[in-house]
């Protein structure tokens, strides 16, 4: 397993802001009211510190602005990140949103207490904003009926850790940007798996010529087709590339972060796709698939990661059905660190498309074992022609 020490260190002090924020918002309430009080992330029981607060989301909000803690920790997130807002009116719906979503970490913390969560690059967008600009997947949940089943793979003798990164099939974590083609990077860091495998190249795939070039439509569902960066599937991608032909390089056709003209040429294609499947949900199968054939393309409920620092997310309530981001699974960890001392946790490793400043140098550890998020629900694999 790979150490993350930067990412759980900047994660402890993360949260120890929360806890500070929300301390400086109590006392400044305290002084006018005695006795109030708010969530706090450093209860033992987190969970009965929700049941038990005595403020509502807005009156926990407001009094993080009114108290000027929220904005002091604004000012710091704008720093930290690049933010710029064009006016002023920009600039306080930002800081109201960013209050809001200061309490929802919180909250997350508090439903998912072996994660930290806190303050990331996106405590500035709504829930509604962080889904359309940052996930992607569009069709719900369930690997396209056109998918063939996966043939049972033996699961009873695999290694206890895995991970193809240590193996050379997986290319470096990439940045989607405000752009809903997450379906787009899950889909290439499969077939980059999968031709790795095959061939023992390790080549860097354009997104951008599934974002620009692919239109195709769920054979199910006409209403879910790859689109851009309005979303996709990352089964109608398979298809789209058996029947272009293949896909390029990044190299020959870089990502530009949004639509525009299809410009791809037969003569630059780099790999060739014949084939996909369809992994069961059962997760000793998963697992087994991922050792035997290489990283798997997954749709999850992102729900929990906009907030997420690091640590192995196992929250309490994750919807299943809910699908709306395409990620890769890369392996998996028989004992993972668990930030509040709750047991380890056995884990997926996922590699995500937010670039390395998210999560642990971009990756994602989810539990194990419990169809977590609806990781299950919608895996699947790609063969590629050897030349």
């Amino acid at each position: 397993m790979r150490c993350h020490r930067h990412s759980v260190n900047s994660a402890l002090t993360l949260t120890a802001l929360l806890i500070v924020i929300t301390a400086e918002a109590a006392a400044a309430a305290a002084h006018g009211h005695h006795g109030a009080s708010i969530l706090e992330v450093t209860d033992y029981n987190p969970i009965s510190g929700l049941r038990n607060r005595r403020f509502s989301l807005a009156e926990t909000v407001l009094r993080l602005l009114r108290s000027g803690a929220a904005e002091r920790h604004f000012t710091a997130f704008v720093e930290q990140y690049g933010k710029s807002y064009s006016t002023r009116e920009e600039y306080l719906l930002r800081l109201e949103i960013f209050a809001k979503n200061l309490v929802r970490a919180a909250e997350h913390q508090a439903a998912d207490p072996t994660a930290v969560h806190g303050v990331t690059q996106f405590s500035d967008l709504t829930e509604e904003e962080f889904e359309r600009l940052y996930t992607g997947v569009r069709g719900g949940g369930g690997v396209a009926a056109e998918a063939a089943a996966a043939v049972a793979v033996d699961d009873g003798d695999l290694p206890e850790d895995f991970d193809w990164r240590e193996k050379g099939a997986v290319t470096e974590v990439k940045m989607q940007g405000p752009c809903g083609a997450c379906w787009a990077f899950s889909t290439t860091g499969a077939v980059e798996g999968a031709n790795f495998i095959a061939s023992g190249k390790l080549l860097n795939l354009s997104e951008q010529q599934l974002v620009d070039c692919d239109n195709t439509c769920d054979l199910s569902d006409k209403s879910a087709c790859d689109n851009g960066c309005s979303g996709g599937l990352m089964t109608n991608a398979y298809r789209y590339l058996i029947e272009a032909g293949g896909l390029e390089e990044e190299s020959t056709y870089p990502y530009a972060g949004k639509r525009g003209e299809c410009q791809f040429k037969q003569d630059s294609i780099a790999v060739k796709v014949v084939n996909f499947t369809s992994i069961p949900i059962n997760e000793d199968q998963i697992a087994a698939h991922l050792v035997h054939h290489g990283p798997l393309a997954v749709g999850l409920n992102a729900v929990f990661m906009q907030t997420y620092i690091g640590g192995v997310s196992c929250p309490l309530i994750c919807g299943k059905r809910w699908i709306n981001h395409g990620v890769l699974l890369v392996g998996y960890g028989s004992k993972g660190f668990s930030i509040l001392r709750l047991g380890k946790q056995p884990y997926w490793t996922i590699k995500n498309s937010w670039g390395k400043r998210w999560g642990e140098d971009g990756y994602y550890r989810l539990c194990r074992g419990h169809g977590m998020c609806g990781m299950n629900t919608m895996v699947s694999a790609v063969v590629t022609q050897v030349s």
